[in-house]
């Protein structure tokens, strides 16, 4: 192969080439050892090392720490390089410091000696190779070592052009690192006045400079201004042969006019300056000229450069929004981009729109381009560049035209990316509500949004519904009828179902005089749809069954034969077992007027900020315009039976599913982003100590999926979880109680039998804002069965003090159980079968409390077996079987738990096909009853 130049130094040359011939990992390492040995011999041993020696050796040193390999010598040669004369030298040894020296090491005294040595020197190559080396290190040690005599460098008369760009850089690279080593005073006015700098280069540098000062404190550099004003005023008119050194295909100095721009948008437009102002203007009015004349060159540099600064200029024009002739016209611009074939163009246009949009000034000739920002949104090919034009769709809504948009979004939603379906039904949504002049219109848009999107419609939007229709006369009984009929297709989205039994629930009465849909045409209706729900859309019909037996005396029978089914009553889970059993009760033992009292219509909600905006500005900070009216209605904290489940304590996953466990007096927090309760027992919770909640919750989680894993008077961690054979998914709501943001937010996983369960957990961010609530997904995989349950320690700063938070996590083995249905027959020849000292664990435990058999048969229902009725001999003894899942097997197993009610003892038995089953499950139960 050809040969290596080295820069003249061919032993570097000849090991680089060395290097690339290996064959193998193996021969490069052993030909790096080697070197490494030769070069550490004649570190040592040759004291007549001369400088361009030293400089190949070093060089060969970086070159082998690039390639991956440690280097823990030749760091005294390299510092010694720098009192060198020559520039090659001097420059292998700063590049070799930069790059490998710590800044803790012993040789940062002599590194900082030798720079300031430099610094005083004549020579600016000299000069700027120490600035570049103090930027490239940026610790603290060096912001103190040459905070003064930077500044100096940069404003002294006699400095070079040259070498003011590198201390202007180098300065904004120490200011990120320490803000406190710019000095104020005198300084501020010499550091603005570099804008007037005859060398481009030096005002290049200083603007980033002086941007990142004013970002710091914008009123002492406020004088800025007017000298930013005026050198861009003399770019911008300048024909590019002006300015030839800094012209970039015949547009001058693009960098430093966007530079310029941006560092404007620090502030108001200089209303106390008319000149000034007037000036500005001329400028940007400049730019759009030039904007609009043929292009000096076919090249894509040429209108890349002429676009940053004219969407740099409407940047500036948006974030002034005092001149309306100005907003049109960059409006009418930005039109033109929409027609591009460039795709970049046609997404900074339609971003740029959106800004355009929120403005009183602008609005209108933004509307002017609907048909086409339509047309983008249906035909783009890139998806990102479909998602700027539902934006700006979004965007320039008002009355005039949220008919047509609505139907525009609801028609591209049935083919729309599934990225940005969830997105867009909140927008829909928003905008529904928002320019609703008829809410029986509003009724519709939601309807079709759950039947073209159903499962991106979430919670907060069907909740909304429900609060408009509850709350406006004139729209229930449209909304009854409406629902009715959408329920009788085929096919019908869940959540079609929740919103049809809580509107029915509550205002089928409305439609009963017509025979199509007499009362028991719509409790058949809804009871075909009951089979194929979850248990949260399950306990939500029986609510609603109860409200048509209090509506409808002539179905009572029929509902009650509902409730009255094993699938109900009996139940495996606890919320839909225990309403089938009161609903039954109250339907039979109630009196009329009794019925009517407990069973009355829901009042109006309290009026409160809607919840679907905050949740728009989670998912896209920043993209949402702020003009957008947060409309008030409430959020339904009740199902239609909460006063008859107010007391309840819910533990299943349909707990709190419209705030089924909040007790009488207790209100869910009114602001508009605030920790609203997921789970199924946060009202409830108390503040306890760390170790405490730590303890409590890992035995309550035994028998239980969702739940405050741990609170405190800073945060609250919840949990909902979800499993299926060997797989399950849980979902951590952290919840910031105070009026302070938490920074810095890191949960950390930590369990050791790491090759038994997998357990992987996204991303999240970091700063939980004051009164918010962030969500966090864990994935788990079980691959054999496994003691260890994973603990997380999630550590925040808070008040600028750190804290660290240790807990563990509810996901133990039988989170992993498959219920297994099973007569008395089969299972006792299983449990024969099953009888071997390896297959079988025993304890003998105390009552905890008085023996509770109601208790104990709910604790055994939430633990994932299933529990079988009527096997044991005793009817006061239990017995449960099922499937533990995982990766590598299906291991069966059995239980029975006999109580000693005189003696106030448990026996508890389990038998599975594998030892150590038999002995976690045992262990898990032990105690806890």
């Amino acid at each position: 192969m050809p040969a290596v130049r080295g820069d003249g130094m061919r032993g570097l040359a000849v090991f680089i080439s060395d290097i690339r011939n290996c064959k193998s990992k193996e021969a490069e390492i052993k030909r790096i050892n080697k070197e490494l040995a030769n070069i550490r011999s004649k570190f040592k041993g040759d004291k007549t090392l001369d400088g361009y020696q030293k400089k190949k050796y070093v060089c060969k040193l970086l070159f082998i720490f690039l390639l991956g390999h440690d280097i823990d010598f030749g760091h005294m040669e390299a510092v010694n390089l720098l009192s060198s004369n020559k520039y090659s030298e001097k420059q292998i040894g700063y590049l070799f410091i930069s790059v490998l020296v710590n800044t803790n090491s012993d040789l940062i005294k002599l590194i900082i000696q030798s720079i300031k040595n430099d610094l005083q020197s004549r020579n600016p190559i000299h000069v700027n190779l120490a600035l570049q080396c103090i930027a490239n290190i940026g610790s603290k040690d060096m912001a103190e070592a040459f905070g003064t005599e930077i500044p100096k460098l940069l404003v002294s008369g006699d400095t070079m052009d040259v070498v003011k760009q590198s201390a202007a850089l180098c300065l904004l690279r120490l200011f990120r690192k320490s803000p406190e080593i710019i000095p104020g005073g005198e300084w501020t006015s010499r550091i603005i006045h570099l804008l007037n700098d005859p060398h481009m280069g030096v005002v290049t540098a200083a603007t980033s400079l002086i941007d990142a000062l004013v970002k710091k404190n914008p009123d002492e550099y406020k004088g800025c201004v007017t000298l930013a004003v005026a050198r861009l005023s003399r770019i911008v008119t300048a024909s590019y042969t002006d300015l030839q050194d800094y012209t970039y295909y015949f547009v001058p100095a693009p960098w430093l006019s966007v530079k310029l721009l941006r560092l404007l948008q620090n502030y108001t437009p200089p209303s106390e300056e008319p000149g000034v102002r007037g000036r500005l203007s001329e400028c940007l009015e400049t730019i759009f000229n030039k904007a609009q004349e043929p292009p000096k060159s076919k090249k894509v540099q040429h209108s890349n450069a002429k676009n940053a600064v004219l969407f740099e200029a409407i940047s500036l024009i948006i974030h002034n929004d005092s001149e309306p002739n100005l907003l049109v016209r960059a409006c009418n611009q930005l039109g033109q981009f929409l027609s591009n074939r460039e795709t970049n163009l046609r997404y900074l246009a339609l971003e740029s729109m959106c800004h355009l949009a929120t403005s009183e000034f602008s609005h209108e000739a933004v509307k002017k381009h609907q048909e086409i920002v339509i047309l983008s949104m249906k035909m783009e090919k890139d998806v990102s560049v479909r998602q700027q034009a539902v934006d700006l769709l979004y965007a320039m809504c008002d009355k005039t035209n949220a008919e047509e948009i609505v139907q525009e979004m609801l028609a591209y939603l049935e083919t729309a990316d599934y990225s940005i379906r969830e997105e867009m039904v909140l927008k829909v949504a928003i905008l529904a509500e928002k320019y609703a002049t008829d809410f029986t219109w509003y009724v519709d848009v939601i309807l079709n949004l759950i039947r073209i999107a159903g499962d991106y419609v979430s919670e907060e939007v069907w909740y909304r519904v429900i609060q408009i229709v509850i709350n406006r006369d004139e729209v229930q009984a449209y909304a009854a009828k409406t629902v009715f009929e959408a329920l009788q297709a085929p096919t019908c989205h869940e959540n079609m179902v929740k919103v049809g039994g809580y509107i029915l629930g509550e205002f089928g009465n409305l439609i009963a005089g017509d025979t199509r849909s007499s009362p028991q045409v719509q409790f058949e209706l809804l009871h075909s749809k009951y089979h194929l729900c979850s248990v949260a859309t399950r306990a939500l019909l029986l609510s609603t069954y109860i409200k048509l037996v209090n509506l409808f005396p002539e179905i009572k029978n029929r509902v009650q034969e509902v409730f009255k089914a094993d699938s109900n009553l009996r139940s495996a889970d606890v919320e839909l077992q225990q309403r089938a059993s009161e609903y039954l009760q109250l339907s039979i033992v109630a009196s009329t007027d009794v019925l009517a009292t407990v069973l009355e219509e829901m009042p109006a909600f309290p009026e409160r900020e809607s919840s679907i905006l905050a949740v728009l500005k989670k998912k896209k900070p920043g993209r949402i315009p702020d003009d957008v009216r947060e409309s008030k209605s409430p959020l339904p904290t009740v199902a239609p039976t909460a006063i008859l489940n107010s007391t309840n304590n819910t533990n299943s996953s349909s707990a709190d599913l419209l705030g089924l466990s909040t007790p009488p007096g207790s209100a869910a927090p009114t602001t508009g982003n605030g920790l609203l309760d997921v789970l199924g027992d946060l009202y409830t919770s108390t503040k306890i100590s760390p170790s405490t909640v730590q303890q409590n919750n890992i035995k309550k989680f035994l028998f239980k999926n969702n739940g405050v894993l741990f609170e405190n008077e800073l945060i609250q961690i919840g949990v909902k979880s979800e499993f299926r054979q060997n797989l399950g998914r849980i979902g951590l709501f952290y919840g910031n109680k105070t009026q302070f943001p938490i920074q810095n937010v890191h949960p950390e996983l930590h369990w050791t039998d790491l090759h038994k369960l997998n357990v992987q957990m996204k991303p999240m961010e970091p700063i939980l804002e004051a009164g918010a609530q962030i969500q966090q997904m864990l994935t788990a995989e079980c691959i054999e069965d496994f003691t260890d349950v994973p603990s997380m320690s999630v550590s925040f700063i808070y008040n600028n003090v750190p804290q660290k938070i240790t807990m563990k996590l509810p996901l133990t083995l039988n989170k992993f159980f498959e219920p297994t249905e099973m007569n008395g027959e089969s299972f006792f020849a299983r449990w024969k079968n099953l009888g071997g000292e390896q297959q079988r664990a025993q304890k003998i435990f105390k009552a905890q409390g008085p023996i509770d058999l109601t208790g104990t048969r709910t604790k055994l229902a939430g633990f994932g077996m299933q529990l079988l009725d009527g096997i044991d001999p005793n009817p006061d003894n239990f017995v449960c079987a099922g499937i533990v899942h995982t990766k590598m097997q299906q291991v069966g197993c059995l239980m029975r738990l006999e109580p000693n009610k005189q003696a106030q003892m448990y026996r508890l038995t389990i038998r599975s096909s594998k030892e150590s089953v038999s002995q976690e499950i045992c262990n898990l139960l032990a105690d806890q009853f």
